[in-house]
């Protein structure tokens, strides 16, 4: 059973979480101190993250960094505050994804299976890929440069795969949020853009400038 960690600070809203949650048949933990998230987290164990942006204490952001430094658990930011800029906030924090408030419960369970499924179910057939000399490894979803690791989030790393499977071809942006988000019909498009630019940063500062090309009006390749 999927443990799903929910760090919502109103009540009613938590448990309706839980109460649809335990309809899907997946467990859940509600945190209640919100001072000892990270305690909670560490007991509990999770294998997804709902974090709301306004706590008492310390903000979703912080706890998002916390959990970033410890686990590469996905999260999804669930908040009212959801202006492009908090979005991109949550992007660059370590999110996974976006999910604002009000939200339909039905649609919140689709994106929370829709995640654990491509986190912790998909596998490919081909261990490593290699292009430039970086070496991305499907087994344990990392990226290698000159012996130098570059961490990747799981958006940014299932991006990167599907882009380094289809090398020389033009993926389109339309494909890419299929593979992030399978048939979710929910997700804004700026969501992806942030993703690909926060990866194009990583993979520029490790000295892979220009890895990822765009093709304007079409989407995004990996030249052969």
């Amino acid at each position: 059973m999927y443990r799903i960690f929910i760090v919502e600070d109103d009540p009613g809203i938590a448990r309706a979480i839980a109460a649809q949650a335990k309809m899907w048949d997946l467990d859940t933990w509600r945190v209640k101190d919100f001072r000892g998230v990270m305690a909670d987290f560490a007991r509990y164990d999770p294998h997804l993250v709902l974090m709301d942006i306004s706590l008492p204490f310390f903000n979703g952001y912080h706890w998002c960094g916390e959990i970033r430094k410890v686990s590469k658990v996905p999260v999804i930011f669930i908040s009212s505050a959801s202006d492009n800029m908090n979005i991109v906030m949550a992007m660059n924090m370590g999110g996974d994804d976006f999910i604002a408030k009000p939200f339909d419960q039905t649609v919140l369970m689709a994106k929370i299976q829709a995640m654990l499924r491509r986190t912790y179910e998909f596998a490919s057939s081909v261990p490593v890929l290699e292009h430039k000399g970086a070496l991305l490894n499907t087994g344990d979803n990392t990226l290698t440069y000159k012996n130098r690791q570059i961490s990747l989030t799981k958006n940014e790393y299932r991006i990167l795969l599907t882009l380094m499977e289809n090398k020389g071809k033009v993926v389109s942006r339309e494909k890419l949020m299929e593979r992030l988000w399978e048939t979710d019909s929910f997700v804004d498009e700026n969501t992806l853009t942030v993703n690909v630019n926060r990866l194009r940063r990583k993979l520029d500062g490790a000295g892979l400038e220009g890895f990822i090309a765009t093709r304007f009006g079409v989407g995004y390749i990996i030249e052969a």
